[in-house]
């Protein structure tokens, strides 16, 4: 046994000097930082973008600026309309918070981020100031090469925003907003937000689309109400990840549709602010194409204490047409309101229509019927029958004393009209 094991190691030990011998003085490999293509220069921004690095007192960062010409059109939208928006515009739309405020004087903003949930740890790393100029539409974008520069980037973007009296945002609120505070806190710096009054246009736009769009998105509404289609968009979920991969190669191609994805959404943005806030400042000069949004409207005026208003839109919806859900929803609404306002007789044509058919609404329309003819006009023999249908579609313990009641008036003659 002892022999055959000296024998194998031995075996083993020519092996081994064989392949020593064969690699003896090859040469090693290159490092992988020689066999590599060179790294481009550092940041590359000024290959692919017109603008320019700034200097603060807080460092560097860069910044560019993008004219949309007043000949121009965005959709359905005159890029030189804009200029024309009154200044008292945005006051019935903000609640009467904003009432003076020329169309110079506002600042469309959006901000592209380094994630979706916000939060101490997420970045602004691109921020994008849009403002209605005499020359046309302008959109100045501040844009953070890495993160030492967001110093910088917070500093002028605050110089920037003393020009303005109104910040508009889409979803602003709850997001680009306090995302920008903690920015600034972490930077031991004010938020520049004090002296704007700010208004979400994503509310508005709720308040006139939900009912007739799935998603009120600003990329849905920037389609669907203006007409513009994106080609070659950047998706919002792949922003993120497109931003870390500049960080980590320093090549700006694949980032290069990130600005024109951020100057779109602003100009879109303005866009949409020449559209909702009509409606709610003139409804007659707003420019409906869909009963539901008169409906939204007229929902929003009648929650505002403006009854008149409501129920003219009202009015006008069921009369443009509509989806039977909301049809029926709509006439039960417009009664309610007509009543509410005193105006019972207004309320009859639509309470009988739905008294009529199948709907949610058809025992209580035939229960308000009954009120009415008991009540208004005395007529208990109606107001039984309407009782009695009534009891059919919801049987309550109201509606049978009301039926036992106006039963006893008949028996005993005391109905001061009979049909």
């Amino acid at each position: 046994m002892a022999g055959d094991l000296q024998q194998q190691l031995s075996f083993l030990r020519q092996k081994i000097a064989r392949i020593d011998r064969k690699f003896t003085g090859a040469r090693k490999p290159a490092p992988p930082s020689a066999v590599t293509e060179a790294k481009p220069e550092r940041y590359e921004v000024d290959e692919y973008l017109p603008g320019s690095a700034v200097e603060t007192e807080f460092g560097r960062h860069w910044e560019l600026e993008k004219l949309y010409e007043r000949r121009r059109r965005h959709g359905s939208m005159g890029i030189a309309d804009l200029e024309q928006l009154p200044a008292d515009l945005l006051g019935p739309i903000s609640g009467g918070e904003i009432t003076d405020a020329p169309a110079e004087r506002w600042a469309f903003l959006d901000t592209e981020t380094t994630g979706l949930a916000g939060g101490s740890g997420t970045y602004a790393f691109l921020i994008g100031v849009g403002r209605i100029a005499p020359d046309g539409f302008r959109v100045r974008q501040f844009f953070m090469r890495e993160y030492s520069e967001e110093r910088s980037l917070l500093n002028a973007l605050s110089d920037h925003l003393r020009l303005f009296k109104v910040l508009i945002t889409y979803n602003g609120r709850t997001y680009d907003q306090p995302l920008l505070e903690t920015r600034y806190r972490m930077s031991r710096a004010r938020p520049p937000f004090a002296h704007l009054q700010h208004l979400d246009l994503l509310f508005g736009s709720r308040r006139l689309w939900k009912l007739r769009f799935e998603s009120c998105r600003l990329v849905q509404l920037e389609n669907s109400i203006l007409g513009v289609e994106r080609q070659g968009d950047l998706p919002g979920e792949l922003i993120p990840y497109v931003y870390f991969e500049y960080l980590r190669t320093r090549e700006m191609a694949r980032l290069l549709p990130l600005f024109h994805h951020n100057a779109t959404d602003i100009l879109s943005l303005a866009c949409l602010t020449g559209i909702v806030p009509w409606a709610f400042h003139d409804p007659e000069q707003a420019q409906f194409a869909h009963g539901a949004e008169m409906v939204g409207l007229a929902r929003w005026w009648r929650q505002a204490g403006h009854h008149d208003n409501a129920a003219a839109l009202f009015r006008r919806a069921i009369d443009r047409g509509l989806p039977d859900a909301l049809l029926f929803r709509t006439m039960w609404d417009a009664a309610c309101l007509e009543k509410k306002r005193g105006d019972g007789r207004a309320a009859l044509p639509l309470l009988t229509d739905l008294a009529s058919c199948r709907n949610p609404y058809r025992a209580e329309a035939l229960q308000e019927l009954a009120r009415y003819y008991e009540r208004r006009e005395g007529n208990h023999a109606l107001a039984l029958e309407m009782t009695v249908a009534a009891l059919e579609h919801a049987p309550t313990e109201a509606l049978q004393r009301r039926r036992t009641r106006l039963e006893k008036r008949l028996a005993g003659g005391r109905s001061r009209r009979l049909l």
